[in-house]
């Protein structure tokens, strides 16, 4: 590993609080940055201009997304940005080079009644199983939190029914949510059952399993989810966990939330990713003017 590469990754460590899955995300996408400036016979201090464009260049030519080009080129932006910062080379030779043009996807949003029909095949679901996922799917509906985050909940979390909830989510960042009456309702059946499981005495885990992690994986918990989206009507290609984070976002929106503080309780650093749930609703105005308007398609 590149001694200039190992300096910067403790820097987001320490001072960034980088996770451990960013960490190695920047280590991978830099090893293959200096791979590139080795075949060109440079290195990290000679890197150039030219020598970026003709980077970003062969990873178009060998069919890389522009999304994975824009992510590796942020990733080495912030890499020779600290190299300047560290008095190891005196310019940035990203400046002035542009990232791929990227046309944002919008989110796959499900509707609040498909949502409710999600809900009610979960509290159809027989036994443990069926009060379980009732109570993941109350508090990632209610919380918009991401999966990693939900399955990971500390059962201390939850343990005296809280009227919030206190997340730690990207970075080792805390944040708070608040919990909706179905939830916290959906978590009070689950806590006796919770009690009841093996070895869930000894388990920090809201959702303990026998599993390495010692909590419900997200993969788990995602076949969870599709067995309820096939109950409700709902396509598989239509359904995951990040679509019901979406689904939160983009109801309280639509119910006329403050986008600052769904900003907050999605735990989004910059409020430019939340604003994309504005463009989802001024999409549904459009089609919603297109279906019902008595002049809308005619001519004038």
């Amino acid at each position: 590993m590149d001694r200039h590469v190992e300096s910067f990754l403790e820097m987001m460590a320490a001072e960034r609080g980088a996770a451990a899955n960013t960490l190695d995300a920047y280590r991978r996408d830099l090893d293959s940055y200096l791979a590139f400036l080795g075949r060109a016979g440079a290195g990290p201090l000679e890197a150039s201009p030219a020598l970026l464009r003709d980077w970003l260049g062969d990873q178009a030519a060998r069919g890389m997304a522009p999304r994975t080009q824009a992510r590796r080129l942020s990733c080495v932006s912030q890499f020779h940005a600290f190299l300047v910062a560290e008095g190891r080379r005196r310019d940035d030779p990203t400046m002035g080079v542009d990232a791929p043009r990227l046309k944002r996807p919008l989110p796959k949003i499900l509707s609040v009644a498909e949502v409710s029909a999600l809900l009610a095949a979960a509290r159809a679901v027989p036994g443990e199983d069926g009060v379980m996922l009732t109570a993941l799917l109350e508090t990632l509906y209610a919380t918009g939190l991401r999966v990693s985050e939900l399955v990971g909940l500390p059962f201390a979390a939850v343990a005296r029914d809280p009227a919030l909830l206190t997340v730690r989510g990207k970075g080792d960042k805390e944040r708070m949510v608040p919990l909706s009456v179905p939830a916290r309702e959906a978590l009070a059946a689950w806590r006796p059952v919770r009690a009841a499981l093996p070895g869930a005495a000894t388990s920090p885990w809201l959702f303990p399993s026998r599993g390495r992690s010692g909590h419900l994986t997200r993969s788990g918990f995602a076949r969870m989810l599709g067995r309820a989206g096939l109950a409700a009507g709902i396509e598989p290609s239509r359904l995951s966990p990040h679509v019901l984070r979406h689904a939160f976002a983009s109801h309280l929106l639509a119910g006329g939330a403050d986008l600052r503080l769904v900003q907050q309780m999605l735990g989004h650093a910059d409020i430019a990713t939340t604003e994309i749930y504005t463009h989802v609703q001024s999409e549904r105005l459009v089609k919603l003017v297109q279906s019902h308007h008595p002049l809308a398609g005619k001519g004038g």
